[in-house]
C-alpha cells in the first residue's frame, strides 16, 4: 500500500512547507515582536484620551459667547449664519472669556476672508451665495455692505446673473440670448431672498418648447427657430432632458 504523503507532488510539498513557515513567522511577529499597546485597542484609546487631554483648551464654545453677546447671538440664530459657531470666524476664544479686556477676539476684516466660503466654486450647492471677488465691490471689505451676523444683501438682486453668473455667460453666446429668464421660468419674489428654499419653476411639458419649436408654432419670436415634429421628435422626453436650454446646440 502506498502511504498518503508519498502521493503529494514535490512542488506541492514545498509550497505547503513555505506556507506553514510563513504562518509560523507571522504568529511569532504578532505574539512576540509587536508590543502589546499596539495590539490592544483599549490601550490605544486610553493613550489618545491622555494625549488630547494634555493639549491646552483654546475654544470656549458658542454658549459662553451668549453670556456677554446675547443680542448678537439672537440676531445670528435667525440669519443665514445661524449654523456657524462664533469661533469659526473669530477664532479660539477661551483666552478672551478669561480676560475680555486684555485678549480680544479676531475680527476678520480682510476682504480675503469671506471668499473662503463665498467665492464662486461650481461644486457648491445651487443657491449658495457666491461671488467673483475681483468684480464684486472691488477693494471694499465685505462687512462694509453686509452685517456678518445677519448677512442679507443690502439690496435684493434684480438680475438673475447676480447669482447665476455662469449660466448668464453661457446663455449670452447661445441661440437663446434674446430670451429673458422669465420666458421659461416663473420666479417667485421670495426666491431672490431665500433662493435655496423657494425655487423657480422650469418647463415640465414638451409643448412648452413647442410654442417656438413645433413645426406649426406661430410665436412671432420663433420666426427663425428650428422646427421639429413633436409627435415624432424625442419620443416622450421633455426637451431639456436632451438639449441644454441655456445653450441649446443641436448635435447630429
Amino acid at each position: 500500500m502506498v502511504k498518503f504523503p508519498e502521493k503529494i507532488p514535490d512542488s506541492l510539498a514545498r509550497l505547503l512547507v513555505v506556507f506553514l513557515a510563513l504562518v509560523a513567522a507571522g504568529a511569532f511577529v504578532v505574539l512576540v515582536v509587536i508590543p502589546r499597546p499596539m495590539k490592544d485597542v483599549r490601550l490605544q484609546w486610553a493613550d489618545d484620551i491622555k494625549r488630547e487631554q494634555a493639549k491646552p483648551v483654546r475654544y470656549a464654545g458658542f454658549h459662553v459667547c451668549v453670556e456677554c453677546h446675547g443680542e448678537i447671538y439672537e440676531m445670528k440664530k435667525k440669519g443665514y449664519h445661524r449654523d456657524l459657531s462664533c469661533e469659526t470666524c473669530h477664532g479660539p476664544a477661551k483666552a478672551h472669556t478669561e480676560d475680555p479686556d486684555k485678549v480680544k477676539p479676531v475680527i476678520p476684516a480682510q476682504r480675503a476672508f469671506c471668499p473662503l466660503c463665498h467665492a464662486y466654486n461650481p461644486s457648491r450647492p445651487r443657491g449658495f451665495p457666491q461671488i467673483n471677488p475681483v468684480v464684486h465691490n472691488p477693494l471694499k471689505a465685505c462687512a462694509s455692505c453686509h452685517n456678518p451676523h445677519d448677512p442679507k444683501p443690502p439690496t435684493t438682486p434684480k438680475d438673475c446673473s447676480a447669482c447665476h453668473g455662469e449660466i448668464a455667460r453661457t446663455k449670452a453666446v447661445s441661440h437663446h440670448v434674446m430670451l429673458a429668464c422669465t420666458t421659461c421660468h416663473e420666479v417667485p419674489r421670495q426666491h431672490k431672498i431665500s433662493p435655496r428654499s423657494v425655487k423657480p419653476s422650469k418647463p415640465q411639458t414638451r409643448e412648452f418648447c413647442g410654442k417656438c419649436h413645433a413645426k406649426d408654432a406661430r410665436d412671432k419670436m420663433a420666426k427663425d427657430a428650428p422646427r421639429v415634429d413633436l409627435s415624432e421628435h424625442g419620443e416622450k422626453y421633455v426637451c431639456w432632458q436632451c438639449h441644454y436650454p441655456h445653450s441649446p446646440e443641436v448635435e447630429n
